[in-house]
């Protein structure tokens, strides 16, 4: 009925302690603003038991429209949902305990429960958020062998770029720090397409980030810095996945409205599906909405000579870690509900 509105988020390194603030809008963060510890879109429903902003995120995906929960109507998660976030998460943990092995295995992990009818959803974020940090954590580029003395980890063209990066192109006033982020919203003016991340009240497709969560204008359609550890891995880019690869999403960083005025719909690589192309570009005939997206701009141009803007790519691509493809658990053979693995 519709596509996932935004890119997908990267995985790399959420379990560390720097990642407060989780979604391309900043929708989930550490705040106490419903006695729970966060503030989330579940507000007040969250459940009690989660110890960090991945093991809270991790079980939205579950009661998520358009990623695991379906249309109200087609399943039981889906219809509870309807009346209630808080109210399909009871449904799976039950689902989940009820199979002997995944509850014994629960059980073993977590010192508080001693029988797997004690398995409740916070339970199951915890684990979730414990396998993602520590499967996606990478911390071994050969910029962090570079950092860590090694000169030669880099060759002349990376030194080039890291130059660029922290000096004339003004890449680390955004993307800074081990993880390469602020943790901040900037609007960059990119070119928008698709559903949007729609609120109740939008008369139409549009996605206006960060405002969304604080009601604040001067936060209209600013984006969370990304962080760029194994950014060659994480095509496409931006918070709608607007540009297929580096050297566009550069051009733009560096000339946001001609970058806009020149993006061509077919670098967004929709998929073809033939009941959703005719709405996946009708906010671009919005002329108040585009000319709102396009002015909206809160990083300084910055001009670059081709030859530059290569020698930042190779850089970024020295962020990438050496072992990346090596997982420390990688696919299982079987899983306890016997359900089967796509592999691929």
């Amino acid at each position: 009925m519709k596509r996932v509105p935004r890119n997908a988020s990267a995985l790399w390194n959420l379990g560390s302690k720097q990642f407060s603030i989780l979604f391309h809008d900043g929708r989930l963060s550490n705040h106490n603003t419903f006695g729970n510890n966060f503030n989330t879109p579940a507000e007040e429903w969250l459940p009690y038991g989660l110890g960090s902003p991945l093991s809270a995120q991790a079980i939205f995906p579950m009661v998520a429209q358009f990623e695991m929960a379906g249309n109200s109507g087609e399943n039981e998660i889906a219809g509870a949902i309807h009346d209630r976030i808080d109210m399909a998460w009871p449904i799976i943990a039950k689902r989940v305990r009820t199979i002997e092995d995944y509850g014994d295995l629960f059980v073993d992990a977590f010192d508080e429960i001693s029988s797997s009818e004690q398995v409740e959803i916070s339970h199951i974020g915890e684990a979730l958020a414990a396998f993602i940090g520590i499967e996606w954590k990478s911390i071994d580029s050969r910029f962090d062998h570079y950092l860590a003395g090694n000169n030669a980890a880099l060759n002349l063209m990376e030194k080039r770029g890291m130059e660029l990066f922290y000096g004339k192109a003004n890449c680390s006033s955004c993307h800074s720090g081990a993880l390469f982020t602020d943790h901040d919203f900037y609007a960059l003016a990119l070119p928008p397409f698709g559903p949007g991340r729609t609120r109740t009240f939008d008369p139409y497709a549009r996605d206006v980030g960060r405002m969304a969560e604080t009601d604040r204008i001067e936060d209209a359609y600013r984006f969370r810095t990304p962080s760029l550890k194994n950014i060659t891995l994480t095509a496409p880019y931006g918070h709608n996945g607007a540009y297929p690869n580096l050297y566009g999403i550069i051009k733009h960083h560096l000339a946001p409205q001609k970058s806009f005025d020149d993006w061509e719909p077919t670098l967004a690589n929709l998929p073809k599906v033939d009941w959703l192309t005719k709405v996946d570009f009708l906010v671009q005939d919005n002329s108040f909405e585009m000319a709102r997206v396009r002015n909206k701009i809160d990083i300084t141009p910055v001009e670059l000579k081709e030859v530059e803007i290569h020698e930042l790519i190779a850089f970024l691509r020295s962020l990438t870690g050496e072992t990346v493809e090596k997982f420390t658990f990688g696919i299982p053979t079987k899983v306890p509900s016997g359900l089967s693995i796509d592999s691929k």
